[in-house]
């Protein structure tokens, strides 16, 4: 299974980009894969293929009326594991003993 971060920047499109993160929220939500959304990005999870076909669909979707666009992805991809949106949060939370606020 693989996770993946992802940041998606429509260069020139000035300080608020959230109608752009919306474009990709919509296409995140509509796929079906776990997610989760933060300030900085959206963490997904699913098998490798179609992470980065679900990432290169959201990189196209901001593309489509912009002339130049940034994409950061970080991916951890760890054969046999899965949930691991919830078990690397759970893990942290257990070996401190409490629950984070997230």
């Amino acid at each position: 299974m693989t996770i993946a971060e992802f940041s998606i920047t429509p260069v020139g499109k000035g300080e608020s980009v959230g109608e752009y993160v919306a474009r990709c929220l919509d296409l995140v939500d509509r796929s079906g894969l776990p997610y989760r959304l933060n300030p900085m990005g959206t963490v997904v999870e699913g098998p490798f293929d179609e992470v980065l076909d679900l990432i290169a669909r959201c990189h196209k979707a901001v593309a489509a009326d912009c002339d130049r666009v940034s994409t950061i992805i970080k991916i951890d991809d760890r054969k046999g594991v899965t949930g691991g949106l919830e078990s690397k949060v759970a893990d942290v939370e257990r070996r401190l003993g409490r629950k984070l606020r997230i």
